[in-house]
């Protein structure tokens, strides 16, 4: 099965935007929303695909301001996400839809305002707050601030940079998002790094953290998305997740309609660590309510 990338030309602000994205396998169409981070790129999702390949045809796609191409200065907010999404979706039409991540949020909202737009959907290590007010617990006037400050030409890239670099990132990753520290090899964190130093790369990377990207303000809201929808929808998690966001996933696979499963191990990148053991449980789901040949 062969690899197929191209470019995608969108625009937001009166400003043009191109997304990569990349097709693998055959089958139904699966849609595979990388999370929304400082080191994420559609490229996490490729272990996934390559396990997913033989039965469906997957397609994973940046997100605008985040991703390995150039990203122009833009207001960053959640409304440009709701809209690419929903472009995306009218586009490639998918049968069945993986988000992961701050993804789930903005694939949550998307299936509650219409319902099987993107199908069934699978929420692999689902969050809804940004790291900052993760950590507080709870969003402050200060995190807004921030994330108006990354966009002065001085003191701007070196905010970013105090908080995006080798050390910082190999110290987050270990902690947060990989269960064995050895998966992340220098050439794996080289390629992590490599996203950092992308044009632009601080505009959208800094309003994530700060939590300016939520697809919802609180968390009665991301449940009560999940709660409404008819749709499939299936909820993976590790069972190393860090604390607080493991509580709400702990939540959302708590729903009466949710077809949940805490994998043995795995912290928030279960998906790009455990590819082996993330595949036969979304596999599963997906042939159940799918046509799959």
């Amino acid at each position: 099965m062969t690899w197929r990338s191209e470019q995608i030309a969108w625009a937001w602000d009166d400003k043009p935007v191109n997304v990569a994205q990349t097709w693998h396998g055959d089958g139904p169409t699966v849609l595979m929303l990388p999370a929304l981070s400082s080191i994420s790129t559609r490229r996490e999702m490729r272990p996934l695909q390559q396990q997913l390949g033989g039965a469906f045809r997957t397609v994973a796609i940046d997100w605008p301001g985040f991703g390995d191409l150039p990203r122009p200065k833009i207001d960053w907010r959640p409304e440009t996400y709701h809209a690419f999404l929903k472009q995306a979706a009218e586009r490639i039409r998918p049968a069945a839809t993986i988000a992961v991540g701050h993804a789930a949020g903005y694939a949550l909202a998307a299936a509650a305002e219409a319902e099987g737009t993107l199908g069934a959907l699978s929420l692999i290590s689902p969050t809804w707050r940004g790291p900052l007010p993760t950590m507080a617990g709870r969003r402050l006037a200060a995190f807004g601030s921030i994330a108006r400050a990354v966009d002065w030409p001085v003191l701007g890239a070196l905010l970013y940079r105090l908080n995006v670099n080798r050390p910082v990132i190999g110290m987050m990753a270990r902690g947060h998002v990989y269960a064995d520290p050895a998966w992340l090899t220098p050439e794996r964190l080289r390629d992590k790094l490599a996203v950092t130093e992308a044009p632009g790369a601080r505009y959208a990377s800094v309003r994530f953290v700060a939590g300016e990207l939520d697809a919802f303000v609180q968390r009665v809201d991301f449940l009560a998305a999940a709660a409404r929808l008819r749709t499939p929808l299936q909820v993976v998690y590790g069972a190393q997740a860090p604390r607080k966001s493991k509580a709400d996933m702990v939540a959302l696979a708590a729903l009466d309609h949710v077809d949940a499963t805490e994998l043995p191990v795995g912290k928030l990148s279960v998906y790009e660590e455990y590819p082996e053991v993330v595949a036969p449980v979304v596999a599963a789901f997906l042939r159940s309510h799918l046509k799959t040949g």
